[in-house]
Formats: structure tokens, sequence, C-alpha cells
């Protein structure tokens, strides 16, 4: 039995933004972040984002605010959404592990708390600089066809074991969607590691 719950996340996803504040505020579980491209999911499954659709676009920001609120996380909608996360979410695999954790709080932080476009080359360049990442090797990295590669297959590897959003948590096989569904998984994986 697995010792940590897997986190399917994306960037992109204010939902996955939300979980990953709560799940930095938890102590008790292990987290096996798993990055995937949610539009690439989507496109998998058939699916069309509630950014594409006016009232649940709607709704999704209203309750996003909502979320946050309770759970005391600062949160704002950030005004050029959706952008393609597609550099970041590579980003995030040619890091070694101890870069991993600093480069999603920032990344997470500056397009859901700081309002941050980060469709804009400039404005990644600074957060890689402040991470002390080199942008032009970070850049270079990111256009390597086995990383290219390994985001496909994390993505359809997703979709193979039933993921269609972003969070999901998987545990014991079992699936909890949405970020809302956090302290169920939580829950299982006690239930199971006691």
């Amino acid at each position: 039995m697995s010792k940590a719950i897997d986190f399917y996340f994306d960037i992109i996803s204010p939902y996955s933004y939300i979980a990953h504040k709560k799940i930095k505020k938890n102590n008790e579980v292990l987290f096996n972040y798993k990055p995937i491209l949610l539009g690439g999911l989507h496109k998998i499954a058939n699916i069309t984002a509630p950014a594409f659709n006016y009232l649940k676009m709607k709704n999704m920001k209203n309750d996003c605010e909502l979320v946050s609120k309770k759970n005391n996380i600062k949160f704002k909608w950030n005004e050029k959404f959706p952008i393609n996360s597609l550099y970041i979410m590579r980003g995030y695999l040619v890091l070694d592990e101890d870069k991993k954790k600093k480069y999603l709080d920032k990344f997470f932080d500056a397009y859901w708390r700081d309002n941050i476009d980060l469709s804009i080359k400039d404005n990644l360049n600074q957060i890689l600089k402040f991470l002390d990442i080199d942008p032009g090797l970070f850049f270079k990295d990111i256009q390597n066809e086995e990383i290219k590669e390994e985001l496909k297959q994390l993505t359809a590897k997703a979709f193979n074991n039933e993921v269609f959003g972003a969070p999901t948590f998987i545990y014991d096989n079992k699936i909890f969607w949405g970020q809302d569904r956090l302290e169920y998984a939580i829950e299982e994986f006690l239930t199971k590691n006691n």
C-alpha cells in the first residue's frame, strides 16, 4: 500500500492552487505531486473546460473566492485566465527535487494570488531568476523531447486512471475529485494506515 496520496494538478487550475495551500497546512500525510496538462486531459476526455462556459466560469470564480476566504487562503482571480500552462508544467519536470516545492509555491502564488500574467515571458523570467533558475537553460530544457513526452505520458496515464480534472487525489486506487474532497482522501489514508 502506498505511503502517499497522489495529487494530480495543473498550475492553471484555481482549485489545484487551493488544494496545494490546504496540503501545505497538513502534517499527517505525504502527497505525491503528479503534474498534468489540464487542457490536454480535457481534450483526451472530450470535456469542455468551465473556462469556456460563461455560466460555469462565473460560478467558478465566485466559488474559488468563497472557498479561499473560508480557508484563510489569499486568492485573487487572475484577469488573464485561462492561459496555456505548458511551459510551467514542463518546467516542473526539469527541476531537481529540492527546487520543485519552491517553484510550485512561487508560480501558484504569482498566478492565483498576485494576478500576474504568466503568458508573458518576461514575467516568467523574473520568477525564474528569483528562484535561482537560469531562464535560458530552463527554456532550452523544456523543449527537450523527453520532457515533452513525459508530460504527455503523465497526462495520458492520469486519463487511464480515470482522472478527468484537477485537482484529483488518488489513494489505494480510490479517486477523490476536487479540492473539497481532499479531506476525504486524507481520511481514507489515515484509516488504512492506523
